[in-house]
C-alpha cells in the first residue's frame, strides 16, 4: 500500500476512535448524573430511560447500523437531557 492509503486508514482510524471516546466519555456522564440526583434526592425521571439508554449502547443490535458510534451518542445524549430536565426544580 502506498502512502495516501496508510494516512486514509489512520485518519478514518482516528475518527472511529474518537466516536468511540465520545461514547465512552458520555456513558460516564449519564451514569454519575444518575448517581448524583439520586443522592441528591431528586427523581431521576423514568427508570427506562436510563437503564434503556445503557442497553442500547452496551447490546450490540442499532437502530442505524454503521461502523461509528454516532446513534449511541445521541442515546446517551437524550438520555442525560431526559434526566436533567426531569429533575429540574422549575418544573
Amino acid at each position: 500500500m502506498d502512502t495516501n492509503t496508510w494516512i486514509l486508514v489512520l485518519v478514518v482510524a482516528a475518527m472511529l476512535a474518537a466516536a468511540l471516546l465520545a461514547a465512552v466519555v458520555l456513558m460516564v456522564r449519564l451514569v454519575r448524573t444518575r448517581r448524583d440526583l439520586r443522592r441528591a434526592g431528586l427523581p431521576t425521571g423514568p427508570r427506562w430511560v436510563f437503564w434503556g439508554a445503557v442497553a442500547y449502547v452496551v447490546l450490540p443490535t442499532d437502530l442505524l447500523p454503521d461502523p461509528a458510534y454516532f446513534d449511541d451518542i445521541a442515546v446517551l445524549l437524550l438520555a442525560l437531557r431526559s434526566m436533567r430536565t426531569s429533575s429540574d426544580p422549575l418544573r
